[in-house]
C-alpha cells in the first residue's frame, strides 16, 4: 500500500504544466517571489521568463531552495 502524497495549498508538485506563464511563485522557505515580469537578475533570467521556462539548475536567489519549494501565489 502506498502512502498518499501530502500537498499544501498553492503547491504545483513540480508539475509546471499546472501553472500559467504569468504565475507568480513564492518560495515556501524564505517567501521570495519569482515574478515572470521581472525575471531574476541574480541568475540572469530575462524579464518575461515564465517559471516553467527556468533552467533545471535554477534555485531561489535568496535561500537556494529548489524550484519544488515554490508555491503558486494567488491573486486576492
Amino acid at each position: 500500500m502506498s502512502t498518499p502524497l501530502k500537498t499544501f495549498e498553492g503547491s504545483f508538485l513540480g508539475d509546471t504544466g499546472k501553472i500559467g506563464d504569468d504565475a507568480r511563485m513564492e518560495c515556501k522557505i524564505c517567501w521570495y517571489v519569482y515574478d515572470p515580469t521581472e525575471g531574476d537578475p541574480v541568475w540572469q533570467i530575462p524579464q518575461g521568463t515564465p517559471f516553467s521556462a527556468l533552467p533545471e539548475h535554477w534555485r531561489c536567489p535568496e535561500c537556494d531552495g529548489s524550484k519544488e519549494q515554490f508555491m503558486v501565489l494567488t491573486q486576492d
